[in-house]
């Protein structure tokens, strides 16, 4: 028999004794997690392995990693609100099941359509299962227990993010079994099994008494609005930007503003608005979200086309660009235990210096391509850019949510929360639509096409031109954070215990 826990309406305290197997629960859990973290950094160094073996055309390569973000940020606060409601367990075993066979579907791919919806199935199922992990890390633990548990979760994101890129590399050049670029996806498939059938034994279910009825309609108005806005900036180029793109640009804005208007007129207390409303009213969480997007859209989009050139211009294996990036990783492990502390004693200037510093090590970068001219840049020239963008990654990300949620209420902190991770995903889903259109459309059409020797269309020159064309946008990312900064709020919280 499963036991039930449950939270009271108050504070999420978890009732009664501690369940006996919480810390197994949470192994449990955080492998899960562990996939999906995974998987949002590990497909770029494969994608001009995927390019050539499936023939993608280059908004097919923006398409792989743009699905499983919008697919992301399409469910996730719906699938929070669901697994408050009707039981976490189910949405987490449903969502790992989900997950494997997705990627399953992803490995076995033959051809760049099936690899897009394989890819946007397993974005669906990584937001069923994300939630759940920390609702349940809520309930099942108390005061400490719970600090050191969303410590450890932190730690894991912190070491997926920081060796997905490496682990995608490695497992392409490894070429298990002859699987090639396959092996990144098929990877999960043991995982997700033996964390499904460990979670059904382990990990207890829990909900909240109070939660209220998700609101399925308007999660549906988001999803179509997300989808709507990509849509055209992936596909414009290559269409000679038609009017239905503008068209159905504008369909999607308009939905997402149309959506906020009625989650704000919403009267019934019994289902739960998909956008609090009343955070949206405050400045300074307005000014946040938009700098958690900006974020996203410069960092999704740089590690795409900075993949593509490293493999197509300079002739690095996977695994080779992958530990070029270990420099951004590095500066971002030197500066993230530091930010909590900084932040509550200089709140905004602390973000303010974290986005100036990607903006500059960015900047560097872009330098050190353009100074290369037909010559290869090599990796060193590199490193200290991306060593200064990882250091400004820590001041910038890590205190982000507690600055800006020291302006929001109480009593919708966890909604304003959601809306964090839904804008980082849609944001990474812009950016490799954005800056991977500006990437492409400098890179000239030649015979070798996207399945030619090095990755996608065109020679190394052609490849640098691109990369240069597409660096000011991701420096302009980060800069427009830094000029947003100023308006938030001058102080963080202190994080729950």
């Amino acid at each position: 028999m499963t036991a039930t826990l449950t939270t009271p309406p108050a504070d999420g305290a978890a009732v009664g004794a501690p369940h006996p197997r919480r810390w197994a629960a949470a192994a449990v859990m955080m492998v899960a997690a562990l996939m999906d973290l995974l998987d949002v950094t590990i497909v770029n160094v494969a994608i001009p392995s995927i390019g050539r073996d499936l023939g993608a055309s280059e908004s097919a390569l923006q398409w792989i990693v743009s699905a499983y973000l919008l697919g992301f940020a399409a469910t996730l606060i719906v699938a929070g609100h669901l697994g408050d409601r009707y039981g976490r367990k189910a949405l987490f075993l449903t969502g790992t099941a989900g997950f494997g066979l997705a990627s399953l579907a992803c490995g076995i791919a033959q051809s760049p359509g099936q690899l897009v919806t394989a890819r946007a199935v397993q974005g669906v199922m990584a937001a069923l299962l994300m939630p759940q992990v920390l609702g349940s890390f809520r309930t099942l633990f108390r005061g400490k227990e719970r600090g050191t548990a969303f410590g450890m979760y932190g730690a894991v994101a912190g070491f997926a993010s920081a060796i997905g890129l490496l682990l995608g590399g490695l497992l392409t050049d490894a070429d298990l079994f002859g699987w090639g670029w396959r092996s990144v996806f098929l990877v999960n498939i043991p995982v997700a099994v033996a964390t499904f059938v460990a979670g059904a034994v382990l990990v207890p279910a829990t909900r909240e008494r109070s939660a209220g009825r998700p609101d399925v309609l308007g999660s549906l108005v988001l999803a179509g609005a997300l989808v709507a806005v990509v849509l055209p900036l992936v596909q414009g180029r290559a269409n000679g930007w038609p009017v239905w793109g503008w068209v159905c640009l504008g369909a999607g804005v308009a939905a997402l503003a149309g959506l906020g208007v009625v989650e704000g007129r919403r009267r019934s207390h019994r289902t739960v608005p998909l956008l609090p409303a009343r955070a949206f009213k405050l400045p300074a969480f307005s000014v946040g979200v938009l700098v958690q997007l900006l974020f996203s859209v410069g960092m999704q989009g740089f590690f795409l086309v900075f993949a593509i050139w490293l493999q197509g211009s300079e002739g690095y294996t996977p695994l080779q660009a992958g530990l070029v990036t270990v420099a951004f990783s590095v500066g971002g492990f030197l500066t993230a235990p530091a930010a909590d502390a900084l932040a509550l004693r200089f709140g905004r200037l602390v973000l303010a210096a974290g986005a100036l510093l990607m903006a500059g090590g960015f900047a560097w970068v872009w330098a050190a391509v353009a100074d290369a001219s037909d010559a290869h840049t090599g990796a060193w020239p590199l490193v200290p850019g991306l060593l200064v963008a990882g250091a400004g990654l820590g001041f910038l990300v890590v205190p982000l949510v507690n600055v800006v949620l020291s302006a929001v209420p109480g009593d919708i902190a966890g909604g304003a929360s959601g809306i964090f991770s839904t804008a980082q995903q849609f944001g990474g889903a812009l950016g490799a639509a954005v800056i991977g259109t500006v990437f492409f459309g400098r890179v000239p059409s030649g015979p070798s096409g996207p399945s030619g020797e090095h990755g996608p269309v065109g020679t190394a020159t052609g490849l640098t031109d691109a990369l240069g064309a597409a660096m000011p946008w991701v420096v302009a990312a980060f800069a427009l954070c830094a000029l947003l900064c100023p308006a938030l709020p001058r102080r963080a919280v202190e994080r729950p215990e």
